[in-house]
């Protein structure tokens, strides 16, 4: 799934190649993905594109007065395509296809990005607002990991009393953070994903804080810029123990182990961050005795 780095750095990269552009046709493949009706899609068209954004997890388009708000969810992404086909896609099909806008750009060109989705699981989400604010994930959004302060970050775990695994992901307490870089965050900070937000200390948040910050920047450091075709792989490339399970821990050696629970996982290493302690792999994960 595409967190803050990533989408920053989708922001970054529509603000370079289609901000002075208009929008042509707008091509709707998945009519699933669409998610509101007034104004259509077809309002965008002959729009100047003026700007992006990035909101938590979410990536906005904006067309003079008009925002195009897409999340990505876990198997989406963004193309861009200097030549584009001019066919417009048959909604319905097995394409990955969710949605294709086409631009005139000032020096001629008529360049196009897909919203595409693998997998059979259609979750990607595509909004036309004039304000971000009333797409339903925006407003629900909790500070923006980036933008938080440690004291914010402080009284936001206190007051979540769970798992920090689960606090640090939940969007509605801190936007941007995904699994795998709640992965890394507690590994760069020495903290056990079981960890309890209510009984750790100011000491503990601090290090947890420091840890966010400088791994979340990190990432957009070496994410903006990139081409966004090869911006899954500058993620999967700076990853210490995300989806690395089996391999030894850069930094002690231990074996990354994996914990499993519904769709998802999540990976750790046992010297760095549980005292050696393995953790269950079940979806009732609890420490090893």
């Amino acid at each position: 799934m595409p967190e803050l780095p990533e989408v920053e750095a989708l922001a970054q990269f529509l603000r370079e190649h289609a901000v002075g552009a208009v929008v042509g046709r707008v091509d709707v493949a998945a009519l699933s993905a669409v998610k509101t009706f007034d104004p259509p899609v077809t309002a965008l068209s002959g729009r100047d594109v003026t700007g992006a954004g990035r909101w938590g997890k979410f990536l906005g388009l904006e067309c003079d007065g008009l925002w195009l708000i897409t999340h990505l969810s876990r198997g989406g992404w963004l193309r861009w395509i200097d030549e584009p086909s001019q066919t417009p896609p048959k909604p319905g099909g097995k394409s990955p296809l969710a949605l294709r806008v086409h631009f005139f750009t000032p020096e001629g060109m008529t360049p196009a990005f897909d919203l595409t989705e693998a997998g059979t699981k259609k979750r990607l989400a595509v909004y036309i607002v004039d304000d971000p604010k009333l797409v339903p994930g925006i407003a629900r959004l909790g500070p923006d990991a980036l933008e938080v302060t440690e004291e914010q970050f402080g009284a936001i775990l206190h007051g979540a009393s769970q798992r920090i695994k689960t606090a640090i992901v939940d969007q509605s307490l801190l936007a941007g953070i995904g699994n795998a870089y709640s992965d890394e965050i507690l590994h760069t900070a020495e903290i056990s994903p079981f960890a309890t937000t209510k009984t750790m200390s100011a000491a503990t948040i601090s290090v947890l804080y420091e840890a966010m910050r400088s791994v979340l920047a990190d990432a957009v450091q070496r994410s903006v810029g990139q081409d966004a075709a090869r911006l899954k792989g500058e993620k999967r490339s700076g990853m210490r123990v995300h989806a690395r399970t089996g391999l030894p821990c850069p930094v002690c050696g231990d074996t990354v182990r994996e914990v499993s629970y519904a769709e998802r996982s999540f990976q750790y290493c046992p010297t760095c961050q549980t005292g050696g302690k393995v953790l269950a792999d079940r979806r009732m994960s609890r420490l090893l005795k």
